[in-house]
């Protein structure tokens, strides 16, 4: 039996056309009604990204960011970019901006429906699809189904990717064998996740910010060093994309495909991920998340994957498929498609930098990701078994066997294990999407509340009934206990209208 094979070909299914235009139309949809705020409202959503705290029960904004940035930044935005030109061309670096661009609606959506309709679960904030899902929809089957394909696509098909990809360039890197690595991955990811979601939350504060920095500094001093090409990188972006050079039109239709596929699996707007670190958040109000975590998107694709985009396409280390066979470009004969491109390009920088480089950054990447999908996959653990006394057995069994499935990963076929990523983050869209769409009413409500406050000159506070939701009780408490002033200031304000 040959699982790759039957693994690609339920990829295929799932990936269809219809997925595309389902992601594409939501990011569409969403920044229309909303009005575009990850245009109007750029400015607030930095200022609310450092403000905030944390509370016995909620991580802050800024680690809610940290931790949904730490799940998108991952081995897609080395190798999945490095595959989505190897397949689409360098058109596909546009459709990826596209789909961050509109995701970013999307992302505030979702992330907005978690706080609205999150839960005090074990003394901690839980939110996410299947919370909003049960609450807003008042539908309990489709909440418990999506609840476990997150389960799945999280803590059993997720992590090989990563893990995987972190002792491959380990190896090729440093020539450590990834057995040795994933031993090593395993137990750390087993520290920090036995922590809690507060220690989760700290680490990727601490961390993510410093990877992808140091990440998009060097990709910079690589375009400063080939800043002659960038004309050219550009107009070869363009023109791919919108199939107008003769050269690349036999990968228009990838162009669009893999970018989007990629670009999705990168910044994972829509697919409720990220929801489920905005839902563990403190905040006062839950557009001020929905707003925090769309940048987050932005972070990702705009800047992470395209610092990958401008390494390999300034310095030409890339190949590009034939869909008849052989290939469209080949400047790296014999290089497979992966970390490999980027790792050539960073070589241009420092000859024999390029290996260690990139390992280190998989390293990074891949590992936060790895801290996210633990705390994903926990989260719907926690819904299904909310009303348990085995709620903390359980938790801590998934989260032994996230580990155990870490170390596994590291000795999979990397087609194998993107199939799988490829699989569950379909699953999940394809759910997630029709959901959030049917919850646009409270959608706008937020953001139509926050928007009016803020007006009033107000330190906005939600209060469920100004805006027509229900189900969202657990805020009448939070507003009551942690922002009285804001409250106050409301009802003055309001009283005087």
């Amino acid at each position: 039996m040959d699982l790759t094979l039957i693994t690609g070909k339920i990829v295929g299914l799932i990936w269809s056309k219809g997925l595309i235009l389902l992601c594409l139309g939501a990011g569409i949809y969403f920044s229309a009604i909303l009005r575009f705020p990850q245009v109007r409202l750029l400015k607030d959503m930095v200022k609310l990204l450092v403000g905030g705290k944390s509370s016995d029960k909620g991580v802050s904004s800024l680690q809610g960011f940290a931790m949904a940035l730490g799940g998108r930044v991952g081995i897609g935005n080395i190798a999945g970019v490095a595959t989505a030109i190897f397949y689409g061309g360098p058109g596909a670096i546009f459709w990826m901006w596209i789909i961050a661009f509109l995701g970013a609606g999307s992302a505030y959506a979702e992330s907005a429906l978690a706080q609205v309709y999150k839960q005090d679960i074990g003394n901690s904030y839980r939110g996410g699809p299947s919370y909003y899902i049960e609450k807003g929809l008042a539908n309990k089957p489709f909440a418990v189904i999506l609840a476990v394909v997150i389960i799945i696509a999280n803590g059993f098909t997720g992590p090989g990717v990563q893990s995987f990809n972190i002792g491959d360039s380990i190896k090729n890197a440093f020539g450590i064998s990834p057995t040795y690595t994933g031993i090593f991955i395993a137990a750390l990811l087993c520290i920090v996740i036995f922590g809690g979601v507060k220690r989760v939350g700290k680490f990727a504060e601490l961390v993510v910010p410093f990877m992808a920095g140091a990440y998009i500094i060097v990709a910079l001093t690589i375009l400063a060093i080939n800043i002659k090409n960038v004309p050219a990188m550009f107009a070869l972006i363009f023109s791919s994309a919108f199939n107008l050079n003769s050269a690349f039109g036999a990968v228009f239709g990838n162009a669009v495909l893999w970018g989007v596929k990629r670009g999705i699996y990168s910044n994972e707007a829509g697919q409720g991920t990220g929801a489920q670190a905005a839902g563990a958040a403190e905040v006062s109000h839950p557009a001020k998340q929905g707003l925090v975590q769309a940048s987050s998107v932005y972070v990702d694709t705009l800047f992470v994957c395209t610092a990958t985009a401008i390494m390999i396409l300034s310095t030409g280390a890339y190949n590009i498929s034939n869909p008849a066979g052989g290939f469209l470009v080949e400047n790296l004969p014999g290089v497979g498609v992966g970390t490999a491109y980027t790792q050539t390009a960073v070589s241009t920088l420092i000859p024999g930098l390029g290996a260690p480089f990139i390992a280190v950054s998989v390293f990074f990447f891949a590992f936060t990701t790895l801290l996210a999908f633990a705390f994903y996959a926990e989260s719907n653990v926690a819904y299904l078994f909310k009303n348990s006394k085995h709620l903390k057995t359980v938790i801590n069994v998934v989260r032994v066997a996230i580990v155990l499935l870490t170390f596994a990963g590291t000795v999979r076929s990397s087609e194998f294990a993107w199939n799988l990523g490829d699989i569950g983050v379909g699953m999940m869209a394809w759910l997630n999407i029709i959901a959030i769409i049917m919850l646009t009413k409270p959608v706008l409500a937020t953001l139509k509340d926050y928007e009016e406050q803020k007006r009033m000159g107000l330190d906005p506070v939600f209060v469920p009934e100004r805006c027509g939701i229900k189900n969202a009780e657990l805020w009448d408490d939070i507003v009551k206990n942690n922002y009285p002033d804001e409250l106050a200031a409301l009802k003055e304000k309001t009283s005087k209208a």
